[in-house]
């Protein structure tokens, strides 16, 4: 369940290094396409795993491709998260996540490392400050790149550590789960 949120972070992160492949010393911007963009979490226990999913909210990016300084916004709907039970997830938004409390989940980029191409396969990484559950966090989110006709289909996964970062643990007597949770971002990105 706090797996969740670290759905959010690589989203932004692979939006930027999309953009890296532009040679032009200004920074570009880039529209994040919400009907394109996924945010997946999994939560490995002993009996079973549990998967589930985040809605897209909104994004702004830029990035300059000489510098690899970026910069932007992109924003998860932290009580839009499901996981298939009802049960576990009211548990999860309530005395987790506590999505009321908190209801976004925001990463903002501020560099690229790698080399983004305009065409074709790259891979890079996304240095930014991710935001959950009234904290903020630095991390480096590995993405692959498919680049094509201005359009950047970005994939990220990373593991995120909920319990480290100050949430519950929503283990019980009979059931425990990991203390990480592992997000999965695929968006597409555009230049505008």
């Amino acid at each position: 369940m706090k797996t969740t949120m670290r759905l959010f972070v690589p989203l932004g992160v692979c939006a930027l290094l999309l953009a890296a492949g532009w040679s032009s010393p200004q920074p570009k911007p880039f529209a994040v396409d919400p009907a394109k963009t996924r945010v997946e979490f999994t939560l490995g226990s002993l009996l079973h795993t549990v998967h589930g999913e985040f809605k897209f909210k909104r994004g702004t990016l830029s990035f300059d491709p000489q510098s690899g300084k970026a910069s932007g916004e992109l924003v998860v709907d932290a009580t839009s998260g499901e996981s298939g039970s009802a049960g576990r997830d009211k548990r999860m938004h309530a005395a987790i996540l506590e999505s009321a409390k908190y209801p976004e989940i925001t990463f903002r980029p501020d560099r690229v490392d790698g080399n983004v191409v305009p065409q074709g396969k790259s891979v890079a990484q996304v240095h930014g400050v991710f935001a959950i559950h009234g904290a903020e966090h630095e991390i480096l989110l590995p993405i692959t790149v498919d680049a094509a006709a201005g359009q950047y289909t970005v994939y990220g996964v990373f593991e995120m550590p909920y319990v480290k970062w100050g949430m519950k643990n929503p283990s019980t007597l009979m059931l425990r789960v990991s203390d990480k949770v592992e997000i999965t971002i695929r968006t597409v990105v555009h230049a505008m």
